[in-house]
């Protein structure tokens, strides 16, 4: 971390930095969110496929599809400003995500600035992969959730609450995945070490699987397991790496400390 002198910066400052990076994130959202509004009927599509084909419901100009309903005056408004809000902030989650990081980045010195380069790079990808992971986990938490219904009793789901839970879905799991990131990125600046990261795997498991338990919107064992497998892998992952970081680390540091690189054999005595 930097020294004192150098990442001392009075509160009013802080806040300053804190107002711009939320207008910054808050743009990017409204730009992502009239992106979702204008795709509004593709998203929508999309999202309902595990529950009904809405497109051919809608080219056959069918009375209904499905289970879904729409209820109330407002109820079709009200639902396109939710599902655009919410793709907005899925979209646009890898630049809001930077601009959490950047906030922090100040406080790193220039080489660890550059390290944080990775944050950047790998916060993409794997948000991509966590909310892909959650689209297609979701065909199985529906039909796991649909199958405790009783015999001859018809569900009807509202459609807003039924896409609500659909995109919170995709951007926890999205979210989730970036853990890894994170760890990876304090070890890399030297905040965490790789036995720091694993020795308290326990705890970590466990929170894991109360995380997914608390925060996701469905509780059906089966999807707790998808869930919360990949997360623990990679989080195991990213405690691996780290242990290489810190072992490379370390010997990079008695290399420089004795001066040389290997300890030469002893030459015996004539």
């Amino acid at each position: 971390m930097a020294p004192a002198t150098e990442a001392r910066m009075p509160l009013l400052d802080h806040l300053r930095e804190l107002r711009q990076r939320v207008l910054r994130s808050a743009i990017a959202v409204l730009v992502a969110f009239g992106g979702g509004w204008y795709f509004y009927n593709p998203i929508i599509s999309t999202l309902a496929s595990p529950v009904c084909d809405l497109k051919a419901a809608q080219e056959s100009r069918a009375a209904s599809c499905g289970a879904l309903y729409i209820s109330g005056v407002l109820g079709p408004l009200d639902l396109q400003i939710r599902v655009a809000l919410l793709t907005g902030v899925i979209v646009s989650a890898p630049f809001w995500l930077y601009q959490l990081w950047a906030f922090i980045a100040p406080a790193l010195h220039r080489k660890e600035k550059r390290t944080s380069v990775l944050f950047v790079v790998a916060a993409t990808p794997f948000f991509a992969m966590g909310a892909t992971l959650g689209y297609y986990i979701l065909p199985v938490a529906i039909k796991t959730l649909f199958a405790f219904t009783p015999d001859s009793i018809s569900n009807l789901v509202r459609f807003d609450d039924y896409l609500d839970f659909v995109l919170r879905l995709i951007l926890l799991v999205g979210l989730a995945f970036e853990l890894p990131i994170f760890l990876l990125t304090f070890n890399l600046i030297g905040f965490l070490r790789g036995k720091t990261i694993l020795k308290p795997w326990r705890v970590w498991v466990f929170g894991i699987f109360l995380m997914v338990a608390a925060f996701s919107p469905t509780a059906d064992p089966l999807s707790m397991v998808l869930l919360s497998a990949p997360l623990i892998v990679l989080y195991f992952m990213a405690g691996g790496i780290a242990l290489l970081v810190d072992k490379r680390r370390d010997k990079r540091s008695a290399d420089i400390q004795t001066g040389v690189s290997t300890i030469e054999a002893a030459t015996p005595i004539e």
